[in-house]
């Protein structure tokens, strides 16, 4: 057939089709080159885009350093995704306008300056040092050309520099310090009295109008979970078959290392010590050592010879024993002396700082290298663990690029690196056990390239101390739902008697804070609760709580003829509180030691610093031409 095509296919009739399929592919590469139909944008700051991917790389990283920072108490219903994307694009906004605010005003990051945030990074580094390879691989496992990150790097640099030139600069006078000492090291003398709400807890269920309106106002509250079953490829270097050492290659590492299966040689000797007076004739002294060898030399026992000459007191009493004695620890002249004896034979008079000793080797330990047999074992796991580890990154990386080229399915890379594909039982977004209690493998699993658009994931680190690789997919999703109003009944009545109980305990101290105003005392009006009364306290006392503090900080002074100033306010957990603050002692700035007032003007002065680069960025963003587009949520987050 297609020959016959080829045969009826000649003239203007053949060329007007060849033109008219032409034009849509040559349209369709024009609107690539051109950008139209590029990835969705989200926002734009005076022209420069900030598109959906780039938002969506920053909302997971958020995520994950929420995870790392909270650890355990993470909990991913406080961080709801429409709330955390705005939040996550307003900063990216910022930076973008502190980027190109920066680039304006002319400011630049030098080739050195790029070079030497490099060398200073601790990922990069071997030994203390900087690693090119160690460079190539954390950016080859991160998605990162060198000259990629480089710019990326000299972009974040630049970004600091309008910060640092005014956060720096910032300054506070003495009389802002002296203002700042009165209020922050002021102390109030206080009491307070809580007003619990169990007190006011209604017996009677509320209505069922108001537990259904409950549930339709807070279906957050009530949410099971999304959750995932995952495929995964784990590498682990502690995992692979260690490549077998021959013989030859054990006996040559055995050979060229010899000296680190030397055991340090250890002896066990005695002394006589005669110490030389600052004004005595050491000669005098050598010649009396002389003739205590020609004693022993003659048979006396030389234990006994050191309890009745030795000057040295800690060991004299013991004949002289100084016990096993390794090198380097005794004088120079002693050591070379003793470590040059035959077992048994005593040394001629030999002079330290100390004087003349005469010294004898009773035993010798070590000096020999181990037999190659002995060592054989751990040379054989040494180094096969170095093949272990040079297998793991060579492995690593191919895992990489294999689940990049095919990324809807692990199947190809684990068929062709001979590794296992496992699967998870469901998990999760706040993580389950074992290797899925790793925060960056359950970001990963529930980030959108992987759960909307069913990628596989980048090829993932979990745990920093332990050579491990991940890369997972998707195999099941079941996305947050609502739980049945009858399966939440009961937490909705518990939840509405304890509102119902708050606010009548909150009602309660308003009434008493009115009657203490009114002239009553606090005996008086709280005569049915505790009052405690801390004395003086500081706006960060440690055992008041915290609600007592605001509330006494923030009420006015008491009056000059002495009558206590009142406030009312709620505790976290429903109770409600008074407070009558009694007496305000400022703080003195003049009082506090030179050192300390000198950090507090410090601290004052980044503060300052900080106030006014935000309010200059702020100025910055206004004057900004910014257009934001509707956000959308991810179908992982609608229930």
């Amino acid at each position: 057939m297609l020959q016959a095509i080829k045969e009826r296919a000649q003239g203007w009739v053949a060329w007007a089709i060849v033109i008219l399929i032409s034009i849509p592919f040559a349209l369709w590469g024009i609107q690539s080159y051109l950008g139209v139909g590029a990835e969705p944008v989200v926002a734009t700051v005076d022209g420069a885009k900030i598109t959906e991917r780039q938002l969506d790389q920053n909302v997971q990283r958020s995520r994950m350093q929420l995870r790392e920072r909270l650890g355990a108490a993470y909990n991913p219903d406080l961080f709801e995704s429409a709330q955390l994307r705005g939040q996550v694009l307003d900063r990216m906004i910022r930076d973008l306008v502190l980027l190109e605010s920066s680039y304006a005003m002319g400011l630049r990051v030098s080739d050195a300056a790029v070079r030497a945030a490099i060398l200073a990074e601790p990922a990069f580094q071997g030994d203390g040092v900087f690693d090119k390879d160690t460079y190539e691989r954390v950016l080859r496992l991160q998605g990162f050309t060198p000259a990629a990150y480089e710019e990326e790097l000299r972009r974040g640099l630049l970004s600091t520099q309008l910060a640092r030139a005014l956060t720096e600069s910032a300054f506070a006078t003495a009389a802002e310090v002296t203002l700042a000492t009165r209020l922050l090291r002021q102390q109030r003398d206080i009491a307070y009295a809580l007003v619990p709400r169990a007190g006011f807890m209604p017996e009677a269920d509320p209505p069922a109008d108001d537990i259904q309106a409950f549930y339709e106002a807070n279906p957050e509250r009530f949410q099971s979970p999304a959750r995932v079953k995952l495929s995964y490829i784990l590498l682990d270097a502690d995992a692979i078959a260690a490549v077998e050492v021959d013989e030859a290659t054990l006996r040559e590492t055995y050979e060229a290392r010899l000296e680190e299966f030397v055991e340090p040689e250890r002896r066990a000797m005695r002394h006589i010590l005669l110490t030389v007076p600052a004004d005595g004739d050491a000669e005098t002294i050598k010649a009396r050592a002389a003739e205590l060898k020609a004693q022993i030399d003659a048979g006396a026992d030389f234990a006994e010879v050191a309890q009745a000459e030795s000057e040295d007191p800690g060991s004299a009493a013991q004949g002289g024993d100084l016990g096993m004695v390794d090198r380097g620890i005794m004088d120079p002249a002693f050591e070379q002396a003793a470590f040059d004896l035959d077992v048994n034979a005593v040394s001629e008079p030999v002079r330290s700082r100390f004087g003349y000793h005469l010294i004898e080797v009773t035993a010798v330990e070590g000096g020999a290298a181990k037999p190659f047999d002995d060592v054989r074992e751990e040379l054989a796991r040494e180094l096969g663990r170095g093949d272990a580890e040079a297998a793991y990154f060579e492995l690593a990386e191919q895992l990489a690029n294999l689940t990049y080229e095919s990324p809807d399915s692990l199947i190809p890379a684990a068929e062709a690196l001979a590794l296992e594909v496992r699967t998870s039982d469901w998990i999760e977004r706040d993580g389950g056990e074992g290797l899925f209690a790793q925060p960056r493998l359950m970001t990963a699993a529930f980030s959108d390239d992987v759960l909307v658009v069913g990628n596989n994931s980048e090829l993932i680190e979990p745990d920093p101390d332990r050579m491990q690789a991940v890369v997972l997919r998707v195999d099941e999703h079941e996305p947050a739902s609502v739980r049945p109003l009858d399966e939440v009944r009961d937490e909705i009545v518990a939840a509405l008697k304890a509102q119902q109980a708050a606010t009548a305990a909150r009602a309660e101290a308003d009434a008493m804070v009115a009657r203490l105003r009114a002239g009553e005392s606090l005996d008086a009006v709280a005569a049915e609760l505790e009052i405690k009364s801390p004395g003086e306290v500081s706006r960060s006392q440690a055992d008041v709580p915290p609600t007592v503090l605001e509330l006494a900080f923030s009420a006015p002074r008491p009056a000059e003829d002495g009558v206590p100033s009142y406030a009312s306010g709620a505790e976290p957990g429903g109770d409600a509180v008074i407070v009558a603050v009694r007496a305000v002692a400022d703080g003195s700035a003049e009082a506090m030691d030179p050192a300390m007032r000198d950090a507090e003007r410090r601290l004052l002065a980044q503060i300052q610093g900080e106030h006014g680069f935000n309010a200059v960025l702020d100025d910055l963003v206004a004057r900004a031409k910014v257009e934001r587009k509707p956000l959308t949520v991810g179908s992982e987050e609608t229930p």
